[in-house]
This record gives structure tokens, sequence and C-alpha cells, in this order.
């Protein structure tokens, strides 16, 4: 810390108890000064010869027969007064950063300057501030921090502004050329460490982290930090990385971890003017700078302590262009009234939207610039950060599905927010409707109905197909297309096997589509079958000549329809075998499964009417 020393005389100034200051000398005090509640016992000869305003006020009382002066409103108080008195006597005073800002008040307030004596008291404080205080980071956060107190004076002599300006110049310096010391608790990136290789040795040294300001300034009020971290962005050489690592600090710095600390009458509006001024700081650009979990960490907090209704929206539309970085945990936002789920799922949705707003804009611009023959690899963040939007949601019902307020029409909503091409696969969505359904048992058929329907069958994997024929949870029409489904794209794979060994998933996948397009059609359910089985068998004598890759598709073929329960097949066989007695009334649940693969399993013959359909199949 820099000082600066005044005055060569030794310190005669004593206490009377807590209220009384005199000088020890020989002459007798003829002034008497009350500063606050401190009586200062002083002779008038060295005051006025270095205070203008001393001067005026001693004129004045001996106007009114008086030799007591009183200064009430004295900015710094009674010390910062003894600061005064003493340079007057030409005693020994020592300034500091802690005092500094006082002094100088004082002495303005004194009106000592140098139409009044040569050397006073201001000049001298400006030089000591202008040569090491503002020269020095940790000394001017320090003087910074006590003008609060000293304003408006230290705001009409521009100490703050100085000060501020100080600080903001120091954090834009190249890492490299900081001489000084700063605070940082917090471990170097791997970015941060740098490795020098001289000639006769090679050494690992800790270079100046780019963050290295971030802890220092976390000490200021937040008024003060406000005005610091925009004159830091003016400045426009700190990244909003930076900045948004300098918030996150001081956020952790100053909210409290507890709920009840949050909500407390106490400290709710000093949070609530925290929550809004971080927001309001926030990187305006794209990147925003902070992480998606910190921004809606700081969105909890907001909503907790009540903040107004535009640092919310703007804290949401922030959050919305890094969703695709959000984790479920994240999302857990509890729900305000007059809601009555334990979650936000409003809020939810809202992120959602406009995240999709967000993202069709960027589209578009895409679109543009490949129409007037621009390279747009740079502008395109591909398709990956919305399935992981989707990812997101999908979790995120899993997660509040057992929530028993949650009720079907908001579930169905917030899963079609996101788009059909966020979701690649179904898994996730499946697992939230089984979740749903699990702890909603009292739901009407029509609303299962809806529930299940937002699964697309096809886009199930073969382990979540394997649980979804055996769940009873879901309703008949999801099973049997389930069923149907896994089965012909079974034999389509084991048809692919013997067709081309080489490209078995492009021919399963287009055979299987294929298929399920076909059952679609009501009105072409037995030629869609026999079609479909005239494709898909081959004659058992004919299996016998097959070589040893026919014979092994044949056994993964009989291992992948035994994949599904008994139970399951049982009653596909017998919806299968009513539905074709009564094709002319079939129910809406199994008009989507025309045609059944449970006639296609090799010894199956209880479906078979005729001598001709006991025939041998074998699936290859």
């Amino acid at each position: 810390m820099k000082f600066m020393k005044l005055g060569s005389k030794p310190d005669a100034f004593q206490a009377d108890g807590k209220c009384t200051r005199y000088v020890k000398s020989d002459l007798s005090a003829d002034v008497i000064i009350n500063v606050g509640d401190v009586k200062f016992h002083l002779h008038k000869f060295p005051l006025l010869s270095k205070s203008n305003h001393l001067q005026k006020l001693v004129l004045k009382a001996n106007e009114e027969n008086s030799d007591e002066i009183t200064m009430a409103d004295f900015p710094g108080g009674p010390k910062a007064f003894e600061i005064c008195a003493k340079f007057c006597y030409g005693m020994t005073v020592t300034l500091n950063a802690y005092n500094v800002v006082a002094a100088r008040c004082a002495a303005e307030y004194l009106e000592m300057s140098e139409d009044v004596h040569r050397g006073n008291l201001i000049f001298k404080i400006e030089v000591f501030l202008n040569s090491s205080i503002f020269r020095s980071w940790k000394d001017s956060i320090i003087v910074l921090q006590t003008t609060k107190s000293l304003s408006p004076w230290s705001e009409d002599l521009k100490i703050v502004g100085r000060c501020i300006d100080s600080i903001a110049s120091k954090t834009s310096v190249d890492p490299s050329n900081i001489t000084w010391s700063y605070t940082y608790n917090r471990k170097l990136s791997a970015s941060d460490r740098i490795v020098e290789e001289s000639m006769k040795f090679r050494a690992k040294i800790e270079s100046v982290p780019k963050d290295w300001w971030v802890e220092d300034i976390c000490e200021l009020d937040i008024d003060l930090y406000k005005r610091v971290i925009t004159a830091i962005k003016l400045k426009g050489r700190m990244d909003a990385t930076m900045i948004g690592e300098a918030l996150r600090n001081y956020a952790v710095r100053w909210l409290p971890d507890s709920v009840e600390a949050l909500v407390a009458d106490s400290h709710s509006w000093r949070n609530k003017l925290l929550v809004e001024t971080l927001v309001f700081l926030l990187p305006s650009d794209k990147g925003v700078g902070c992480s998606c979990s910190f921004l809606l960490k700081l969105l909890k907090v907001a909503v907790l302590v009540g903040v107004n209704d535009s640092s919310r929206e703007d804290l949401v539309k922030k959050i919305s262009l890094k969703l695709p970085e959000a984790s479920v945990k994240d999302l857990l936002i509890p729900a305000e009234s007059p809601q009555t789920t334990l979650y936000d799922v409003e809020l939810v949705k809202c992120l959602v939207k406009y995240y999709l707003v967000h993202e069709n804009c960027g589209q578009k611009l895409v679109d543009v610039m490949k129409n007037d023959g621009f390279g747009c690899d740079d502008f395109v963040l591909g398709r990956g950060s919305l399935l992981n939007v989707g990812k997101l949601i999908d979790g995120y019902l899993a997660e509040i599905a057992h929530d028993p307020n949650f009720d079907p029409t908001s579930f169905v909503d917030l899963s079609r927010s996101i788009p059909e091409m966020a979701r690649s696969i179904h898994d996730g969505l499946y697992k939230a409707i089984d979740l749903y359904l699990k702890e909603h048992p009292t739901l009407e058929k029509g609303e299962r109905k809806r529930i299940c329907g937002l699964m697309d069958v096809k886009k199930l994997s073969m382990d979540v197909a394997m649980h979804a024929a055996q769940n009873e949870r879901l309703s008949l029409r999801v099973v049997v297309q389930v069923l149907y489904f896994e089965q012909v794209r079974a034999a389509a794979g084991v048809q692919a096997l013997n067709n081309n060994p080489s490209d078995v998933s492009r021919s399963t996948i287009a055979n299987t589509d294929e298929e399920w397009d076909k059952t679609t059609d009501a009105n072409e359910d037995c030629y869609s079958l026999k079609k479909h089985r005239s494709q898909i068998n081959i004659k058992n004598e004919d299996c016998q000549k097959n070589d040893r890759l026919t014979k092994t598709s044949s056994k993964t073929s009989k291992s992948l329809i035994q994949l599904f329960p008994s139970r399951s097949r049982r009653m596909f066989d017998k919806l299968w075998v009513v539905g074709k007695g009564q094709s002319a009334n079939r129910s809406s649940e199994t008009s989507g499964s025309s045609q059944s693969p449970a006639s296609l399993v090799p010894g199956d013959t209880k479906s078979s009417g005729s001598s001709a359909r006991r025939r041998r199949y074998s699936i290859s």
C-alpha cells in the first residue's frame, strides 16, 4: 500500500476523554471548533494561515462575540478534520488509501488551496493521488470503496470517476505486462500456463491469467461494481467470457446459499437489486459469456426474490440462446402462484419458444447466404444443438412426470413444443411417457391414447421396443404397432442379409419403412399381407441349399422374433385372427396394423386354416 508523510513536527495532539482534543503547547487555545460530537481546542494563527473557510468562520464568530465554531456537516468527520489541523500545525501526518479521500474532501471544505498558501493540502493530496494511488491496482479499489461514505463530495471532486477509470484501464492491460499484486484463489486453467525454454534449462512457470482482476473487484458494493463493469465494457477490450466470469464470481460472493436467507426481509431488497444489476450487466452478444447453468441458477434466484418483469424477460431470452447447454437439473425451477405444479413448466415452454425463434432466424440467414452464393459453414451450428434440446425436454418430462398436478394437456403441449426433427430416436420420449402413465394410473382412455400417440414406434431402439411390447400401460394400438414393426424390421433385415450382406442397414430401413407405409392402407389389407409374405418367405427346401451365411441369418431371424414375450405374441395373434374375421368393423386401435407378422413365425400353424397354409416356411 502506498502512503505519504506530511509535516515534520512531532504529533502534539492529545485527548481528554472521548469528545475533547487539544494541542499540548505553552500557549493557551483561543478557538474551539466543534466537529460532530468532538471539541477541538486549537489556535487561530496556524489554522487561518492555510484555511480560507476558517477565516470566514472566525470572522463571523468575532462579530457574534463568540470563540466557538461549529461545523456539523464536515466531510469525513472528526478524523478528517484532525488530519487537516495537524497539517496546519506542521505536525507529521500519514496519508494512505484509507484516509486520503476523507482528507481531500475535508481540505476542499476548508478551502485549503494554493490561493491561500503555497504547497497547501489540496495540492499535496492531488499529487499523491495521481502519482501513487491511481497507479496502484489495490489502492484504487480501496479508495473507490471509501468514496461511498463521502458522497457527494467524492463525486464532485471526480475521485470516483478517476478511480473507476484507473481500475477499468488496468483490467485491459496485457496479462504479460502486469507487475502489481492481485488476489487469485482459483485454479489456473491449462491455457493460463506456459512453458518457457532457455538455453541452459527448461522451467514451467505460471502466467498471469486473463481473469486476474475478477476477485478483487468483487469487494465493491453493487452500485460501484456496476459502474466499474460498465466502464470495462466501454473500453471494448474485454471479451464476453471474462465479463461473464466476473459476474459469476460476484454472484457467488454476495448471493446467499439458502432460500431462507434469499427471501429474508432484512436482505430481500438488496438481493433483488443485486440480481437485477447482474442481469443488466450480462453481455449482449449471442455468446452471452456465461454458462447456461449459471444463468439458470440466476433465474431461480430471480424468481425467488421477485425481480421486475423486464429483468426476468431479458434473462429468459439470454438463457434461450444457450438452451442446448442446459441440464435437466438446472431446469427444475420452482413454480410460482397461481401455478399448481411443483416446477415452472410454463417457463420451460417460454425458453423453448425463444430458442426456436433464434434457431429459425439463424436458418433464414443461412438460406439467404446460400442464395447469394456465400459460404455459410461458419454460421451453421448444425442439427446437434436442436437434438440436444430434444433430449433435454424428454429428460425434463421424465423428471417431472411424478408431479400429481402435471396434467396430460401440459405434458402433450411441452412434448410438442419442439419440432419433430429434434428427436432422432424416441427412446427418451418413451421413458417419459412410461413414467407419466405409471404415476397417473387414473387417466381416461382418451388421454392415455393421446399421450401414447406422441411416440413414433419406428424410432424406438430394439431394447426399448422389447420393453414397450410388454408394457401394459401403453394403449393397445401402440403395442400392436410395436410388435408389427419390430417383426417386419427383423424379417427385412434377414432378407437384406441374403441379398447383400454388406448393405444390411440401408436395406433394412428401406424395406421396413415400405412395409410400415403399407399397413396404413386399410383397403388393401389382404393384398398387402400376401405381398409381404411373398417377399419375406422362402421355402424350406431352398433354405437347405444356402451357405453358412444363410444359416446364420436364419438363426438370427429366429432369435429376433423370439425376443418378444410369448404373452405379447399370443395377444397379437388373437387380435389378428379377430381382425381377419371382422375386417369391415375393425376398431381404431388395430386399424394401423392390417398385416400380422405373427403369421410369419416359423412353426406357427394355429392361424392357418388350409393345407396350403400348413406348409413350412423359413424366414431368411
